[in-house]
């Protein structure tokens, strides 16, 4: 169960961060930076979170490794 939720925190977080970058370098985000001249906030949502999976998950696979 625990390298489950490791691995799904992993590649979710991962996931994340890619859908995160690719949304704050959209045309949409574009637009909305030109008037705004701040990224979207769906984009630093989707890059905050996923870092914070990624590292939950990776933090994760640190103690376990620690623990054999």
């Amino acid at each position: 169960m625990h390298r489950l939720l490791t691995g799904i925190l992993l590649v979710g977080g991962v996931g994340l961060l890619i859908l995160g970058v690719q949304a704050t370098n959209a045309f949409m985000a574009d637009v909305s930076r030109f008037f705004t001249s701040s990224p979207t906030d769906k984009g630093i949502w989707m890059i905050l979170g996923g870092t914070v999976a990624a590292l939950a998950g990776f933090t994760m696979t640190m103690q376990r490794a620690r623990q054999r």
